[in-house]
């Protein structure tokens, strides 16, 4: 393809860093007009090819073409004068800052030293104008909803004139509404001529958005392919190397008596606001309950209080089997019967420096099985870590390797294997496979329902609405503290429920006990 095609060419492209080769001769074009997404598994070297296209790191060898013409990017603001903007994961915005004075920064003024806001503030409005990116300039970037903050971020790249645009997972903190409608906006820059680089591991959102796909693995393209040529499932299996099952097979089952009740629990947040308000529902033998929600409505200061690590107000009540556990800990409620996958693995799950048998054991070191007249019985230890991680397909060198040393994937499944270890009757898992690759994701997701399977009561927390679709047999919907709806998840539509995510109740929305 020549460069009337192509407003990107790259060469060849190989980065390596102590112990790793991140990119191996790495080929990428991008035509004028087209989205093209980059998928890959963690470390399959995505961010390191676009850090490099960006001026964030210099590739070891390789070249590349903008717009027909070789250029050295040397850093970010290299990147910017050339017309590459990038939108990053976590948005680079000052809260205290208003729309027009966070797209300000950094750009150069004609009344120097001074910004010239009322001019930046009409551009703002005209861009916004002509790409539907409905946002007023003069509000504080705090006062925003997250989709609209993702909107400034698209405006600072389009006011410095931005032609080749990289967008680093961008919706992993919309409502399913707020994708939708930043893919009309992106497929709206695409239609104008530019270029869009888009990088994502959610298949569905690859199928949806894309013009060309580079499928990357172990640092290297293993092939480009278009969503008319290819499906979800093969997509999966291009980056994993082998077939992947997206949706777990989940047998019917018979729910017996609740295992989990909580009533009336209220719960102040960090800040000393309400973060959940009132709320009240349970979880039976054989089910998994799903809690569905955008990321800050409740969800995490909800599964503290259920774990014992948040005091709720006076008058709410957990009960566990029956026995009130409100006003107890966590070893008491362990001992009841809850196991808990907690959302932050290495601030919560397990300890960096510990060995990976030391943190099998690190509940329940002290329990009769592991110590024998009050030392602790380093033999048993051994044989029940070894046991555990071939059950659960733990890839590490050894079980004397330092837990920091693995995978976050890996570090996940240590984590999974000690909770399910100890056969709990009630099983909260939050977030189990944020930022694990998809064949960690498949391995988790079907220990999830044989679990299920066994009689667990499972309160599924996830801001994926594929996996809570996939795993749960009803779903709980979380918005501003408070469950607006629980649905049966048969016949539940991503729709419905990204309305209700939105705080949008439908009448028709019926809510289940």
């Amino acid at each position: 393809m020549g460069p009337e095609t192509n407003i990107l060419e790259m060469r060849g492209i190989t980065k390596a860093f102590p112990g790793v080769i991140a990119n191996e001769g790495i080929d990428l074009d991008v035509r004028y007009g087209e989205v093209h997404t980059l998928l890959g598994e963690n470390g399959a070297g995505k961010s390191t090819l676009v850090k490099i296209l960006f001026g964030l790191y210099q590739a070891d060898e390789g070249s590349i073409l903008l717009r027909g013409e070789p250029i050295a990017v040397g850093s970010p603001s290299e990147a910017i004068a050339s017309k590459i903007g990038m939108i990053h994961q976590h948005f680079m915005l000052v809260p205290t800052l208003t729309v027009a004075e966070n797209v300000a920064l950094g750009t150069a003024s004609t009344r120097r030293p001074f910004t010239d806001l009322d001019v930046v503030s009409r551009r703002v409005s005209e861009i916004s104008e002509e790409h539907g990116l409905a946002v007023d300039p003069s509000v504080e970037v705090r006062r925003l909803a997250v989709g609209e903050r993702q909107r400034v971020e698209i405006i600072k790249a389009l006011y410095r004139d931005a032609e080749l645009l990289v967008l680093d997972e961008p919706t992993a903190v919309l409502t399913p509404g707020e994708v939708d409608d930043l893919f009309v906006i992106l497929r709206r820059m695409a239609d104008a001529g530019r270029g869009l680089i888009f990088i994502s591991h959610k298949l569905r959102e690859v199928m949806s958005l894309s013009d060309r796909i580079t499928i990357l693995r172990n640092g290297k393209v293993v092939g480009t392919t278009t969503p008319d040529e290819t499906s979800r499932e093969e997509l999966a299996q291009m980056m994993v190397g082998r077939a992947v099952r997206l949706t777990p097979e989940k047998p019917d089952m018979d729910v017996g008596p609740a295992r989990l009740e909580v009533e009336s629990l209220t719960i102040h947040g960090d800040r000393e606001t309400v973060a959940v308000n009132d709320i009240s529902f349970e979880v039976r033998s054989g089910e998994i309950l799903g809690i569905a929600g955008v990321s800050g409505n409740g969800q995490r200061e909800l599964a503290e209080a259920i774990a014992g690590l948040r005091v709720g107000e006076p008058g709410g009540s957990i009960r566990l089997d029956g026995v009130e556990v409100t006003d107890k800990d966590t070893r008491s409620r362990r001992d009841r019967g809850l196991g808990f996958i907690p959302e932050e693995r290495m601030r919560d799950g397990a300890i960096a420096e510990f060995t990976v048998s030391e943190n099998m054991v690190l509940v329940d070191h002290a329990s009769r099985q592991f110590t024998s007249r009050g030392m602790l019985a380093f033999d048993a230890i051994r044989r029940h870590s070894r046991k555990l991680v071939d059950d659960f397909a733990v890839k590490t060198p050894g079980i004397e390797t330092p837990t920091s040393s693995l995978s976050g994937g890996n570090i996940q499944k240590v984590i999974l294997a000690r909770e399910l270890s100890a056969s709990p009757t009630v099983l909260l898992a939050c977030q189990p496979t944020r930022g694990v690759d998809i064949g960690a994701a498949e391995y988790i997701h079907t220990r999830l329902i044989e679990q299920r399977n066994l009689g667990t009561a499972t309160i599924l927390i996830s801001e994926d609405l594929d996996e809570v679709m996939g795993l749960a047999d009803r779903i709980a919907v979380m918005y501003e503290g408070e469950i607006v709806a629980v649905l049966p998840a048969e016949g539940a539509t991503r729709e419905g429920i990204g309305l209700l995510m939105a705080g949008v109740v439908e009448p028709t929305a019926q809510t289940v006990g």
